[in-house]
Parts: structure tokens; C-alpha cells; sequence
């Protein structure tokens, strides 16, 4: 089977259209394209039971980014400064970019 898609990647700049963060923006760490969720920096924090690993490490609670399923997510576009949809499109080298809805700018450099 083959891997599925995403409409966003790693560094891209996103906003939160749905749940307890709902309007707050952030960059994406982390992609899960096979579970279909993502981790945003400083969103969706979740806090982390840790055990004791060894003598002199301690365990304790560690707070830490949770996963934010990816329909709830939308890519702001760099040049408009919008959340918005996106759209593929082919360049005349042959390549297939990603591009705003809203301002047609290529996303993808």
C-alpha cells in the first residue's frame, strides 16, 4: 500500500480551525501521514507520566505537545497571511507544487 497524503508538511506554518485550540497558530514539528495527526509547537500540550530510568535520572511529569488530527488544521499561506485551502498545481518543468486558494502564490519553494 502506499503512504498516504497530507495536505500540510513538516515547517509549515498552520492554524487550528477546530477544538480546545481553536485560532491559535503554530509550526508543525512532526507529520504522522499513516495515523493522520500532527504535532504543533506549544499546542495541544499534554502532560507525561515518566518512570525512573535509572539512579540518578528522577521520574516526574512532563509536559509536552499531544497530536492534532490533520482535518482540524489548515496551512497559512506566507505571502497573504491567511488560513486557507490549497490546490496542486504543475509547473512547466513538470513539477507538482502546492498553491493558496486565495492569492494563487506557490507555497512550495
Amino acid at each position: 500500500m502506499s503512504k498516504p497524503k497530507l495536505h500540510v508538511k513538516k515547517n509549515d506554518v498552520v492554524r487550528v480551525i477546530s477544538g480546545k485550540e481553536k485560532g491559535k497558530t503554530g509550526k508543525i514539528l512532526k507529520a504522522y501521514p499513516e495515523k493522520n495527526r500532527v504535532i504543533i509547537e506549544h499546542l495541544n500540550m499534554i502532560k507525561k507520566h515518566t518512570k525512573r530510568r535509572s539512579q540518578g535520572q528522577g521520574g516526574g511529569i512532563i509536559e509536552r505537545e499531544g497530536t492534532i488530527h490533520v482535518s482540524n488544521v489548515m496551512l497559512v499561506c506566507p505571502s497573504c497571511k491567511q488560513a486557507t485551502r490549497i490546490a496542486k498545481k504543475f509547473l512547466e518543468d513538470g513539477s507538482k507544487v502546492r498553491c493558496c486558494k486565495k492569492c494563487g502564490e506557490v507555497v512550495d519553494r
